[in-house]
């Protein structure tokens, strides 16, 4: 095989290779939000809650959901391992215990009426 050739292949090997960093990134990206989004009805169970945007939090491994009850604006900030698994979750008033948090991701997240509750899906 030629240089140039060598060069050529492992130029493309290379972009397949990002493309598909690239693209598992997005999708774990899009699962934190879908899990932060779900919390909401949880941790803010009033009627009339509207979601204002879920998007990328302060920090590097956050997701950050800003909502409204009525006229007041409030958020919760999730924060994640490397992966997609939720470590904490604050609001602008408290965070959530170790024992609150397990209870919130086993009986509720996992469940298919958090899926049901997400504001996102409305």
């Amino acid at each position: 095989m030629r240089p140039a050739h060598r060069w050529l292949l492992a130029a493309a090997v290379s972009a397949g290779f990002l493309g598909g960093l690239a693209t598992c990134d997005d999708a774990r990206r899009r699962e934190r939000v879908a899990t932060c989004r779900r919390a909401l009805p949880a941790v803010a169970p009033e009627a009339g809650i509207r979601l204002l945007r879920a998007g990328p939090g302060p920090t590097a491994d956050t997701v950050r959901v800003d909502y409204a009850e009525g006229k007041r604006q409030h958020w919760l900030t999730c924060r994640f391992d490397a992966g997609s698994t939720l470590l904490a979750l604050a609001t602008e008033s408290s965070h959530l215990s170790g024992p609150a948090l397990y209870m919130l991701k086993r009986f509720y997240l996992d469940t298919p009426d958090a899926a049901a509750g997400d504001p996102g899906d409305h």
